[in-house]
């Protein structure tokens, strides 16, 4: 039986060795499943937060779309009032240059009256003047028949 109580012994022995060793491989495992417990926090965390960061850059791009679509059309909006415009300085180019050549015209017109008036005056002038001189000429003349009836009653007279 004392084989027994040392064979128990070495069982027992052999029992501890085998729950210490035991007990350390469990040991390495909890920690190591700890550790790993925490790198997938860290991991899920991470995630989360490149969840929002993507959320946030998905907002920008849909906000940069929606502005550069507004910035697209402002643009075709002020190439079309620019070619309005444009088409509203030809014409009034247009409208300046034909309102310049009558004008033109206008002045040239003005200028010919103008030389056709003083033409005119001259040509009164010269008239009254004739005329003038006609009138002194008739008067010089009924002077001269009345003085030539008055003598012609004297003589008739006498």
């Amino acid at each position: 039986m004392k084989f027994m109580g040392y064979f128990n012994m070495a069982g027992v022995m052999a029992l501890a060795v085998l729950c210490a060793v035991q007990w350390q491989v469990n040991r390495r495992v909890n920690l190591q499943a700890i550790d790993l417990e925490k790198i997938r926090q860290e991991q899920v965390q991470k995630i989360a937060e490149q969840d929002r960061t993507i959320k946030g850059y998905i907002a920008d791009l849909e906000d940069f779309r929606h502005r550069l679509e507004q910035s697209d059309a402002a643009l075709r909006d002020a190439e079309n009032k620019i070619a309005t415009l444009g088409a509203e300085r030809d014409a009034a180019v247009a409208a300046h240059d034909q309102l310049k050549a009558t004008l033109e015209k206008w002045v040239a017109a003005v200028k010919e009256r103008d030389e056709t008036l003083n033409k005119a005056n001259d040509e009164i002038r010269k008239l009254a003047a004739e005329r003038n001189d006609a009138i002194v000429k008739f008067n010089e003349l009924a002077g001269k028949y009345n003085s030539a009836i008055k003598e012609l009653n004297a003589t008739r007279a006498k």
